[in-house]
């Protein structure tokens, strides 16, 4: 594109000079074809699925035009301008900006395009976990359920809470605190007399699990276009000071009723499944029992990374609480999640 530039205001020089005008623009075009046909990589002869959509040729041939003729756009600004080209949006009106890199890196990794490098910046340390006498153990809270009912669950509402509850499962969990990509939201569970019991994450399912996809019934279609309506409980901590009988059964069962609701709010949809796994060696998975979550098999050991079918994380059980009755349907295409106006009936 430099270059371009470069002939570019040559030939404006030239013209001014009274040279002819159409010299540049023949050198313009060859230039610019060069550069476009090294960007835009091998032809497309099929429909592909990327990020849960299907891409004609047609678009996929525009996909590599645009990124053959915006060469200058960062990453972030290629995908914001495939977004809108396409008319790619989340159901609560934004951009799927995330999902479109996802599949600009695919096609990259496949020979279809050449994406520009990644312009690395400077990032702050404000990031980090700072640990405060807030998040401090308390004195031993015991009892029943029933002692300090009515037992809530809340969103988080603003920086000061957030930074809280990040201070507590960074200290108190055993995972500790990770940056949750995607839709999520993080929840305090809290007694009636606004004391914190704990702390509740749920986030965007696992990408591909088998024992849960089986018991969907789930092809990669399927599951490709509706895994968005799977939410992922992939954290839930209870302080180690509380001791309270049944407590962690109930705030499962408050947030099945909660957490959908609150989802729609957010994100202008509503889940229909809940998962969640629970790692063998260190827990039983007694809770998520006592609250009707149904135990679906394990986990493999396959992580993201993981080469040569290595098996790298360890076993996890795996549970899947449904939402609604017909659930099923949801995931399978059969009802669209738009005609969905009832409330949690399970």
């Amino acid at each position: 594109i430099s270059e371009v530039l470069k002939v570019k205001k040559y030939f404006f020089s030239r013209k001014k000079a009274g040279h002819p005008f159409q010299d540049m623009q023949c050198y313009l075009s060859i230039i610019s074809f060069d550069l476009r046909r090294d960007a835009m990589g091998k032809p497309i002869s099929k429909e592909m699925i990327l990020s849960g959509r299907k891409f004609s040729i047609k678009e996929i041939k525009e996909i590599q035009e645009t990124v053959s003729v915006f060469r200058h756009l960062s990453r972030k600004e290629m995908a914001l301008t495939i977004c809108e080209h396409l008319s790619w949006y989340q159901l609560n009106g934004k951009y799927k900006v995330n999902s479109s890199l996802k599949a600009l890196k695919r096609l990259e990794t496949l020979g279809y395009i050449t994406l520009p490098d990644v312009r690395r910046c400077r990032r702050n340390k404000t990031g980090e976990i700072v640990f405060t006498p807030r998040g401090k153990e308390c004195e031993d809270i015991k009892g029943s359920v029933e002692d300090w009912e009515p037992i809530t669950i809340e969103a988080i509402k603003d920086k000061e809470e957030a930074l809280l509850w990040n201070e507590y499962v960074e200290r108190y969990h055993y995972l500790g605190y990770k940056q949750p990509f995607g839709a999520h939201r993080k929840y305090f569970i809290i007694s009636r007399h606004g004391k914190h019991f704990g702390c509740l994450l749920y986030a965007a399912s696992a990408w591909s699990v088998a024992c849960r996809d089986e018991w969907i019934g789930w092809s990669q279609l399927d599951r490709c276009q509706r895994l968005h309506l799977v939410v992922n409980n992939s954290r839930f901590l209870i302080f180690p000071w509380v001791h309270i009988n049944n407590l962690a059964s109930k705030a499962l069962s408050i947030a099945a009723r909660y957490v959908p609701e609150d989802w729609q709010r957010s994100y202008s949809y509503r889940p229909v499944l809940f998962e969640t796994y629970v790692d063998r060696a260190r827990f039983k998975g007694t809770c998520y029992r006592a609250a009707n979550w149904k135990h679906v098999g394990t986990t493999k050991g396959y992580g993201r990374m993981s080469r040569h079918k290595e098996k790298v994380l360890p076993i996890k059980d795996v549970y899947l609480y449904p939402l609604c009755r017909n659930f099923r349907e949801y995931l399978l295409g059969k009802v669209s999640p738009a005609l969905r106006q009832e409330g949690v009936s399970q």
